[in-house]
């Protein structure tokens, strides 16, 4: 284990010096890069450039020799490290899919959803300094995560990105205070040098230049948490109450074949593409019928949280237009919906042009993949 610093209790000035090490926050304001259509992303693991990127109130430029990791709060031993301190723990590496929630403003989105990637992420798990720290026994803690980006957003003035977790959540061992992504240093844009990073769960929560992590009682109460990225339960009494936006449901995209993609009649069609969430996807099916029928792909395990790649194969005897739509579903039953929901069901079409002879059989056949 590194050497860290020890904090007395008492010590008012523990956040200040945290914060010292940001040099300005440039440029400013909201910034949105999209992915690439989904058909694009073929890759098992996402390159930076092909990743999408979300940043809500400007990209903070941090002085990596002043930089340092603040643990406190309900804990019996706070205490901050330094980068060089922080790299001297033992890593670990997490292959986890990262996806984008959407837009807090009117949630839950239903456009542009498909805000995923699949990465590698290095960095030490954040148990490793919860069991440090020695957070007070119980359950009904959170750990508050601290950004040093401030701004506005969305016409709200943000004193500092803070995000929270349930304890039960921080403490598993796939959560990380990472500063690798894809086995190079994260890039300022990427929350370099040091972002917590909460496998299954939505971006947002993955608070970016990092600084201060402690532990409360309560949920945080900056705008993050209490007007921004809240939805519906669909199990509240009464449908009005709101849950934070945290673990994915599933979720899936065809990268395979290509959107207007065009085929001979008779076709033979093999198509793939990627499944993922908080859960193991354990079964994507496959329509030809806008949902009336279903048919199984076949589906990889998952081996971390990495996103899943599905198999199908289709012979198609009669000419026209298909839409080929998959739908995953999680270990615990969750689906992903058919409409009406940001994890809807995706949907490609494709164009069966007739061969020279019509043939007689009119029947469409769907027949099990192999991974």
């Amino acid at each position: 284990m590194a050497t860290v610093n020890f904090i007395a209790r008492g010590d008012d000035i523990i956040m200040d010096t945290a914060r010292e090490a940001l040099i300005d926050i440039q440029p400013k304001g909201f910034f949105i890069r999209p992915p690439p259509t989904p058909h694009e992303l073929d890759e098992t693991l996402t390159p930076d450039a092909r990743l999408f990127q979300t940043i809500h109130m400007g990209t903070a430029l941090v002085d990596t020799s002043r930089w340092r990791l603040v643990l406190d709060g309900l804990v019996e031993r706070p205490f901050s490290i330094n980068l060089a301190q922080l790299r001297q723990m033992p890593a670990k590496s997490v292959i986890s899919f990262h996806e984008c929630y959407g837009s807090p403003l009117n949630p839950p989105p239903t456009k542009n959803v498909w805000r995923i990637g699949n990465v590698q992420w290095t960095g030490v798990p954040l148990r490793d300094f919860l069991l440090l720290a020695r957070p007070r026994a119980g359950r009904g803690l959170f750990v508050w995560s601290d950004g040093l980006d401030s701004g506005t957003f969305a016409g709200v003035e943000v004193e500092r990105y803070q995000k929270d977790l349930p304890i039960e959540k921080a403490l598993c061992s796939e959560v990380l205070v990472a500063y690798e992504m894809n086995g190079q240093p994260l890039s300022e844009k990427r929350g370099g040098p040091v972002r917590l990073v909460v496998p299954g769960w939505f971006g947002t929560n993955s608070t970016k230049w990092l600084c201060r992590l402690s532990v409360q009682e309560v949920r945080a109460r900056g705008p993050f948490t209490t007007v921004f990225y809240n939805e519906l339960d669909p199990v509240g009494l009464e449908g009005n109450r709101t849950r934070p936006v945290w673990a994915v449901q599933p979720n899936s995209i065809i990268v395979r074949p290509r959107p207007q993609e065009a085929f001979v009649c008779p076709a033979y069609v093999e198509g793939w593409g990627r499944a993922w969430g908080a859960e193991e996807i354990a079964r994507v099916e496959i329509s030809l019928d806008q949902g009336d029928s279903w048919i199984g792909a076949s589906v990889a395990p998952r081996k971390q949280f990495e996103w899943q790649l599905f198999r199908f194969q289709m012979s198609i005897t009669h000419p026209g237009r298909y839409h080929i739509m998959a739908r995953a579903t999680d270990k615990r039953g969750a689906r992903q919906p058919l409409v009406g929901s940001r994890n809807h069901v995706p949907t490609v079409q494709i164009q069966v042009s007739p061969s020279g002879t019509r043939p007689a059989d009119m029947d469409m056949k769907l027949t099990q993949g192999k991974v």
